[in-house]
């Protein structure tokens, strides 16, 4: 290693390496840069770097291969990883390949030199190699979200790519909970095992004992045979177990056990039964809160929070909401054997304007029922369910623009400023700009800053530091 830690800044994109080479010097940090990933693993040949922070996407050997050939030769070497193309299967393929860490684009360069030092700090902490991510048994979960809520629930599937551990996954009604511990199966260990999802919420509270472990014969009247429980038909796999907020208090006790212990009674049995199966279990309600009700055990909230996923609501991430319409009316379209239909702008507006309180579910219910009753292939403002076009401003639903339409408003205010005022149009407008996005983002998060940056596209750090810059009171 050299006697002075150098970081290789990896990218195609010459404003990418000029902004981190920046960072990294006023971080007191050395890096040399690189256009291909094969100009860097030439030089590997001669020289080792500290650090490495490779794109994914670049002429020639691309930055999972490059990984991977780095860290099949010096599997102490961290490997930070970016994209401006973030999805599911990069950052599983990435952590699974070794990276120390993914950073999809556009990044806050506070963010990656903070990155930069903690994998500087770890250097010395790691000490045996991680294996190589096999793409042939890579599985697509079709998850979608460019939304930094969203490429954070990405990052923790990735890190848990080779773990078993429970996770408890919270969020709203129709935010995605299944498919996010599909996703979170698929990319495991027991991926080839089976995955068992039960809605505990859904099963009447004097049949869900039967339903989780099963019983035997003669257990009760009606029971003709005996039945296997989702824990045994989920032996070796996964078994999600959603809305677990509403178990009941006797069932908490006996799943407090299998977790612990592995073994159970089927009801009316006699003989333990042993299983070995991950659980996922998902609620859309404040466990904690429960837990000081008394309804909910602290210890099973305990057993169950080893690892909590926080999935965001649909209107926390309005710039997956194109994508997603797209997706859900060119699936709808296959279902029904026709030609995909296309939301026309206004539609999109509406869409965007619109706060989902159903989330992706309730869009992809909107998407399937458009595809069926507009008229056309493009979908107009007119075809949308009333509860949308309600709730759109008064420029998309064909009203008076001139107080509705944002960008007629600020072309109005530049011009008043321009003839009114000797202060530049930018210094005035956009400071102002950024205090009022700063206070919608913290409306929006109850004041959580670190939440309230993710709204914004920064990081935690810029955002402070914008606060103070503007000297906001907040």
């Amino acid at each position: 290693m050299n006697a002075v830690p150098e970081i290789w800044v990896i990218d195609d994109d010459r404003s990418i390496r000029w902004v981190l080479e920046k960072a990294l010097a006023q971080a007191k940090l050395t890096s040399h840069s690189f256009e291909t990933a094969d100009k860097a693993l030439a030089r590997l040949k001669r020289e080792r770097p500290a650090v490495i922070i490779t794109d994914i996407r670049m002429p020639g050997t691309d930055g999972l291969a490059l990984l991977e050939q780095v860290h099949a030769t010096y599997p102490q070497m961290p490997v930070i990883v970016m994209t401006a193309y973030a999805d599911l299967d990069r950052a599983v393929a990435a952590f699974q390949g070794g990276a120390f860490e993914y950073l999809p684009k556009p990044f806050d360069v506070d963010e990656a030199v903070a990155i930069v030092h903690r994998a500087l700090a770890k250097i010395s902490d790691d000490t045996s190699p991680a294996p190589v991510a096999d793409d042939s048994t890579r599985v697509s979960t079709n998850l979608i979200g460019g939304a930094p809520a969203m490429q954070e629930v990405f990052r923790a599937i990735g890190r848990l790519s080779k773990s078993n551990m429970t996770v408890l996954l919270t969020g709203e009604s129709g935010s995605g909970k299944e498919l996010i511990a599909r996703a979170l199966h698929r990319h495991s260990p027991r991926a080839n095992k089976p995955f068992i999802a039960l809605n505990t919420a859904a099963i009447p509270r004097e049949l869900l004992e039967s339903e989780l472990f099963g019983h035997e014969r003669g257990s009760f009247t009606g029971a003709t045979g005996q039945r296997v429980g989702r824990f045994e038909q989920a032996d070796g796999g996964t078994l999600f177990l959603d809305e677990i907020g509403d178990m009941p208090a006797e069932l908490q006790t006996r799943l407090l056990r299998v977790l612990a212990e592995g073994d159970f009674y089927r009801v009316g049995g006699h003989h333990p039964v042993h299983v070995d199966v991950r659980v996922i279990a998902a609620t859309h309600q404040d466990l904690e809160r429960r837990v000081r009700e008394g309804v909910f055990r602290e210890d099973l909230f305990h057993r169950l929070n080893v690892i909590r996923l926080q999935l965001p609501p649909l209107r926390d991430r309005v710039e997956d909401i194109p994508e997603l319409a797209e997706h859900f009316l060119r699936v709808t379209a296959q279902e029904l054997d026709v030609e995909p239909k296309r939301l026309s702008p206004r539609a999109l507006d509406a869409f965007r304007a619109f706060a989902w309180p159903g989330n992706v579910r309730q869009l992809e219910n909107v998407c399937r029922r458009v595809t069926i009753m507009a008229p056309s292939q493009t979908i107009e403002l007119h075809d949308l369910p009333k509860e949308l076009t309600a709730e759109a401003p008064a420029d998309l639903a064909g009203g008076d623009r001139s107080g509705a339409d944002w960008e007629v408003a600020l072309r109005r205010w530049a011009d008043n400023h321009a003839n009114s005022s000797p202060v530049p149009i930018l210094d005035e407008a956009v400071p102002r700009f950024e205090r009022l996005m700063i206070n919608v983002a913290l409306a929006r998060t109850q004041g959580r800053r670190h939440d309230a940056a993710r709204l914004l596209g920064w990081g935690r750090n810029t955002l402070t530091r914008k606060i103070k810059e503007l000297d906001m009171d907040v």
